[in-house]
């Protein structure tokens, strides 16, 4: 019970941090709704979609092959972090290298719709090279403070860094307006420089917000060596370069369909089109936040678990609540929709109900973060037994998924598409991990029962939304009775482990 028990805090105090940030982040979705035109929102969400797929290339999979590593070479960590750290560092200069000379012609590739000129995209360009680069000299002594056991400290760092960028964000877009309008000390002086409505001021507070979590993190920074083995560099990205096309698959599903919408639909709907639905899309992302902290605090606590005789009940064991807990999270995001809207509601009356005609697309994508939460439960097989082809496998037949079936239907069924498109590839991912992973690495999971959830899950999400017509009330009544049933047949279970 003691490996379940660190477990359990573990994540607990990850999911803090990481449900902490995520809502301040996410409480940022209505001051952008309210603050820019849909076709502003649009572009912001182009670019931060950019940004997700090239930081995960510069992460390169490194995090999770630490991680490995790790656990093979116990008696060896130093050498292990300097060889990882090095390896991420190696791979921003040479992107510097690659990037900067043509930072006029990455800014024409990326400029979608016509309000915004393509200096103002150079400008947002040079802000995010310098984000996507600091960013990546933070992940491995993250990954360092997580497998050191220290989940407090890279909670407040985060917490930190999230802070800072919601702060500068409230600043810019309400408190400068303010202190111009009433004419304070030095608005005069802040009337030079300052643009209100400048969607840029995002990205610059996104800067400052890594500028000082890097700083936070020079404790870890200054414990490096120029410690390096050849022999290990090598293995460890022949680890990695497959861990990173699965990670590479999450983000293309998460962010390649907002690049397509923008480039597959006319200029003139393209970017409303995009910011209509990364607006309704955000309304997914609590359960994203769940996914993410289990995430965070399973990773390590896998690894450090593999050699225990009983690990395979353990996973299965994890699995069985892992299931339960986030198909009530579904639940609950649909059945509470006619209140969780009003986090994308507009300036006015019109951009409010343009905004949520995008409603539609949220339980597809809710699902389909289900589907991912199982999968990245289920990838432990691949990782602990150094099989992460099968990941580059399974990733990649959920990007191309992704990519076809985006470019064949957004051009008739616009964001609509996108949203089962993403259900479709991480149910198929999520599939095949099982089907695969039960092959090469058996663990006896309890597939009848997860699926009995999943489905009635379903059930009761179809009920909610589309025959009561997203009714709360009734909504919430489906809620309660979905939990009531579950702690019925798992109160058995449930007093064990209380009891313990």
């Amino acid at each position: 019970m003691s490996t379940a028990k660190k477990f359990a805090g573990q994540t607990a105090i990850y999911g803090a941090s990481t449900i902490a940030g995520r809502v301040l982040n996410f409480f940022l979705t209505p001051v952008y709704t309210r603050t820019f035109a849909t076709g502003v929102y649009g572009i912001l969400s182009t670019i931060f979609s950019y940004a997700a797929i090239l930081n995960a290339i510069m992460a390169f999979g490194l995090e999770t092959t630490f991680f490995r590593y790790l656990n093979k070479h116990a008696d060896n960590k130093r050498k292990v972090y300097n060889n990882a750290f090095a390896s991420v560092f190696s791979i921003t200069i040479v992107f510097l290298l690659v990037t900067l000379p043509f930072i006029g012609h990455i800014a024409n590739f990326i400029q979608v719709g016509k309000d915004t000129s393509h200096s103002e995209f150079v400008t947002f360009i040079d802000y995010f090279i310098a984000i996507l680069v600091i960013d990546a000299w933070c992940v491995i002594p993250f990954a360092k403070i997580r497998a050191d056991g220290k989940p407090g400290r890279y909670s407040i760092i985060k917490f930190i860094n999230i802070i800072i960028f919601v702060s500068l964000n409230l600043v810019f877009i309400y408190v400068i307006p303010y202190w111009i309008n009433h004419h304070y000390i030095g608005s005069g002086w802040i009337n030079t420089w300052y643009t209100k409505g400048w969607v840029g001021y995002v990205f610059l507070s996104n800067l400052i917000a890594s500028i000082v979590t890097l700083v936070l993190l020079l404790p870890e920074i200054l414990k490096l060596r120029l410690d390096f083995d050849g022999k290990m560099l090598a293995e460890m990205f022949a680890y990695s370069w497959p861990v990173l096309i699965a990670n590479l698959s999450f983000l293309v599903n998460e962010n390649l369909d907002k690049l397509l919408l923008g480039k597959l639909l006319p200029q003139n709907i393209s970017v409303r089109e995009v910011g209509i639905y990364a607006a309704c899309a955000k309304i997914s992302l609590f359960l994203s936040i769940f996914v993410q902290a289990f995430r965070l605090g399973a990773e390590p606590f896998f690894f450090s678990h593999a050699k225990n005789k009983n690990a395979g009940q353990t996973y299965a064991r994890i699995m069985d609540y892992f299931v339960i807990t986030v198909c009530v999270i579904f639940i609950a995001l649909i059945a509470n929709i006619e209140i969780l809207k009003y986090f994308v509601k507009g300036h006015d009356a019109k951009q409010t109900a343009l905004y949520w005609t995008g409603l539609r697309v949220v339980p597809p994508l809710v699902f389909g973060y289900v589907s991912l939460g199982i999968y990245m439960n289920l990838s432990v097989w691949y990782k602990l037994s150094d099989q992460t082809k099968y990941g580059l496998y399974i990733s990649g037949i959920g990007a191309i998924l992704t990519i076809v079936l985006n470019v064949l239907f957004i051009p008739k069924y616009t964001y609509m598409a996108s949203a089962w498109v993403s259900f479709i590839a991480y149910a198929t991912m999520m599939v095949l991990s099982y089907i695969w992973g039960q092959k090469n690495y058996p663990i006896p999971y309890n597939l009848k029962k997860n699926l009995v959830y999943i489905v009635s899950s379903i059930v009761v999400v179809y009920l909610s939304f589309y025959v009561f017509n997203r009714n709360i009330y009734i909504g919430d009544a489906l809620l309660l009775l979905y939990i009531s049933v579950a702690f019925y047949f798992e109160r058995a279970n449930l007093r064990a482990i209380f009891k313990r």
